[in-house]
């Protein structure tokens, strides 16, 4: 149990260290330091790993994507989705994405009244905006 807890808390000095670093640093840490609390040092490797899976997928983007999105005009024909726009998760591929000329890491959409940014790869929500 010590070692758990010096790992946690080692794992959580590191976290507060990586604020400032990119989702897949945070990812890796967060991701890390529940796998410690649940399984011990095994536990800690698969939970970062995983962490840095999901920590990489929600990389905000730039604020020139952001700005470009926002000046767009709204597509005529509105796109309607039972599910919740959620930042991690994927939406339709049935849903036509409008390519960042800038930045061909990401696209954008407007679905349920809400632009959405995209990685065009993977449909992966990647930022809504209000």
């Amino acid at each position: 149990m010590n070692k758990l807890m010096t790992v946690t808390a080692a794992l959580t000095f590191a976290a507060t260290g990586a604020f400032a670093q990119s989702g897949t640093v945070n990812g890796a840490v967060g991701g890390a330091v529940t796998g410690a609390i649940v399984g011990g040092p095994v536990g800690a490797a698969v939970g970062g790993v995983a962490g840095a899976i999901i920590g990489t997928a929600i990389d905000p983007p730039p604020s020139e994507v952001v700005t470009y999105v926002q000046q767009q005009p709204a597509p005529a024909q509105r796109v309607r989705l039972e599910q919740q726009i959620v930042v991690g998760k994927p939406i339709p591929q049935s849903v036509v994405l409008t390519p960042v000329p800038s930045n061909p890491k990401y696209a954008y959409t407007v679905v349920n009244d809400q632009r959405v940014i995209v990685d065009p790869r993977t449909h992966t929500v990647v930022q809504v905006l209000n």
